[in-house]
């Protein structure tokens, strides 16, 4: 007896079900095969966009040091002049002070390019060529100190030659070439000098149209939220929009300024006592202090490396300034500038530099932490909207020495004191 097959819609459902999966793989195998070129075209993208990039950067910048000067000096300045004119102070205090950030600008720049870059060079050039001599003069030392010692003094002299060849070896071989390399290229070479001055100049021209109209690009931009989305999300948008600008203008600029004091004393004080290479040195100082944690540590090495080759006991002396001045940052320059911290642990701001400089270098370890704070926070506000709704504790402190929470009337319950003196 011949059996006739029953349509059932379970076996659609489950066909469509596979036939989706199966689509979806292929889909996805073809966007990994597309990824290099996709990337290619972000890259060929950014390039084309870099001076829109570079204005937007400048802009966001200059924008705390514009609205500032704007405020307290030219406004007011301006209210004096046009008593019977509101728009005209208003716009005099604008123009004032997007032209006087942006000479601040180009003063920066033109005190990196014509002075500071060139003197670094010299002194890396410097190091390269006199490194030899520089090592000799360590062994010598290392020997009059462990004159005592002879079995100490065979062992250091062994690594030290070790390190003599491989280190002038890596300077020769490595160093040098790229160092000359990229001055040669920043100076003479055609392509890229006109292609830097064209990012700069029209980055700059950008900041400028931003700067002078801030608010109606804000406006527009709050326009097309509203437009796109509901009143709910669009203010939810603009919470977050908000905090993350507070949190990265707050982390950055206050970064910039504070390494750039660092960087001042360090040189002030390298100058003073002679220490050799004191720009170069005062330059690694201020530049890694803009990483939070490991900063310190990583512009001591290097720079307490380069003074001990040419003189150890001003190595010494700069290993205990270092110190003291990481110290007086720490405690009372950093927190005059940056206000609180961060809003995080010591833990996470470790982890979030590690993690950022895994993924992305040194831009990583720049902007890991401030990125955290922000998923941090979107995170943590997520949690406690979710324990709110299901009516439980949301302070963390709740949650110490909690043995369960009541499923009925949401109450915690905490662990006896000998029960947790047990545990602990």
């Amino acid at each position: 007896m011949r059996r006739h097959f029953r349509w059932d819609k379970k076996y659609w459902f489950w066909g469509m079900t596979a036939f989706a999966v199966i689509a979806a793989a292929i889909l996805f195998y073809m966007a990994l095969s597309y990824l290099p070129a996709l990337g290619n075209a972000l890259k060929k993208l950014s390039r084309i966009l870099s001076p829109f990039i570079w204005g937007l950067v400048f802009t966001y910048l200059l924008t705390p040091l514009m609205r500032s000067m704007e405020k307290h000096l030219f406004y007011p300045l301006g209210k004096k002049l046009y008593r019977k004119n509101p728009v005209g102070a208003k716009r005099f205090g604008r123009v004032l002070s997007v032209l006087l950030s942006i000479i601040v600008l180009l003063a920066v720049l033109t005190a990196l390019v014509y002075m500071i870059l060139p003197q670094i060079y010299s002194s890396i050039e410097t190091i390269i060529t006199n490194s030899p001599v520089y090592l000799e003069n360590l062994n010598n030392w290392f020997d009059k100190v462990l004159t005592d010692f002879p079995a100490l003094q065979d062992f250091v002299d062994k690594q030290l030659g070790e390190v003599n060849d491989n280190f002038t070896s890596w300077l020769t071989d490595k160093v040098l070439p790229q160092v000359g390399s990229f001055v040669t290229n920043l100076t003479s070479g055609v392509y890229t000098v006109f292609r830097t001055v064209y990012n700069l100049v029209i980055g700059i021209i950008v900041s400028v149209y931003l700067l002078s109209d801030l608010e109606h690009f804000g406006a527009a931009f709050k326009r097309l939220l509203y437009s796109l989305f509901s009143i709910e999300t669009a203010e939810k948008l603009l919470d977050g929009i908000r905090f993350t600008d507070r949190t990265f203008m707050g982390f950055i600029n206050g970064k910039l300024l504070d390494s750039a004091i660092v960087g001042l004393i360090c040189y002030i004080f390298c100058a003073v006592v002679q220490m050799p290479y004191a720009l170069l040195v005062s330059v690694i100082v201020g530049i890694t202090n803009i990483i939070p944690f490991f900063g310190p540590l990583i512009g001591a090495i290097p720079s307490a490396f380069i003074i001990l080759m040419v003189n150890p006991f001003q190595c010494l002396i700069f290993i205990v300034f270092v110190i003291i001045l990481q110290q007086i940052d720490g405690n009372f320059i950093g927190p005059k500038i940056l206000g609180s911290s961060v809003g995080i642990s010591g833990f996470w701001v470790m982890f979030s530099i590690i993690l950022g400089a895994g993924l992305f270098g040194f831009w990583g370890m720049l902007l890991g932490v401030p990125v955290f704070v922000v998923i941090y926070t979107v995170i943590n506000n997520a949690v406690e909207r979710r324990l709110r709704r299901g009516d439980l504790p949301v302070e963390v402190e709740e949650y110490r020495d909690l043995d369960h929470i009541d499923a009925v009337t949401r109450e915690s319950i905490k662990k006896l004191p000998d029960e947790s003196a047990e545990e602990q």
